[in-house]
């Protein structure tokens, strides 16, 4: 199956969503910030999470919306103990230059500047965008992400649709389609991974249709080898106060000014 840009069905604009990584188990790893600007067709999409044992993972990608999606720059930075290595990822979709800082086994820091034949669907920082926009009754679709193993290299990412699922917020009952995307690593090293134990699980994400499609949620690892996570939406809590005085109907909150 030959990858392809995504055409863009759902133009994305100004966001700010709240998101919760979590274990299979439900147990909180770090609580996520989307936040998405649009100027004219380019869009910048900026993904954080603030990890509780102090990691983070900082994403951005920008992209262009004309006619077909399309990466032009992107950034990753990903520190702490959450993460086997630190890494720091530049791709420049124009040049095909990617640059890959990291940290060895042996706390060396080390560079990898490369250049790349990037294809025009390269996805990366732009997965749940571009399944908010693929049809969900039509055959799977293939993207290119530049994955750093440390070294940058292409894979595939093939997405298939398994249907629709039911989810429910408070008491009213929606349906999600359930999209599975497979990593084809491609060349010998795709045909030894599965034998080595290598080869990366699926990504599983589920969306809502409609007019104004949606991110439901996401499990898959959210970096190369490392474990199965479990994204979210979630909402803002907010502190507890007293009620308010029955007799007067007024609120006994304190107002600080």
């Amino acid at each position: 199956m030959s990858a392809a840009p995504v055409a863009v069905r759902h133009t994305e604009g100004l966001v700010h969503g709240f998101l919760v990584l979590r274990t299979l188990e439900g147990d909180t790893l770090a609580d996520g910030d989307l936040i998405q600007v649009a100027h004219g067709d380019r869009v910048t999409n900026h993904l954080v999470f603030s990890f509780r044992d102090g990691s983070v993972r900082d994403e951005t990608a920008i992209f262009s919306q004309r006619g077909n999606f399309r990466l032009l720059n992107y950034h990753l930075v990903q520190k702490g103990p959450a993460f086997q290595r630190p890494m720091e990822v530049l791709v420049d979709n124009a040049t095909g230059q990617v640059r890959v800082r990291y940290t060895d086994e042996d706390a060396r820091e080390k560079v990898i500047s490369d250049r790349l034949e990037l294809p025009p669907d390269v996805a990366n920082g732009m997965i749940f965008t571009l399944l908010k926009n693929v049809r969900p009754d039509g055959p799977p679709t293939a993207v290119s992400m530049v994955a750093a193993t440390p070294k940058p290299r292409l894979v595939k990412l093939v997405v298939t649709p398994r249907g629709e699922e039911p989810f429910s917020i408070g008491g009213s009952r929606r349906k999600a389609i359930h999209y599975v995307i497979k990593v084809e690593i491609g060349g010998v090293a795709g045909v030894v991974a599965p034998l080595l134990g290598k080869q990366p699980p699926d990504i599983h994400v589920w969306i809502l249709g409609g007019e104004a499609p949606a991110f439901v949620k996401s499990e898959g690892p959210l970096y190369l080898g490392g474990p199965i996570w479990r994204i979210e939406l979630t909402s803002p809590v907010w502190p507890q106060v007293p009620p308010a005085d029955s007799k007067d109907g007024k609120d006994k909150r304190e107002i600080k000014h």
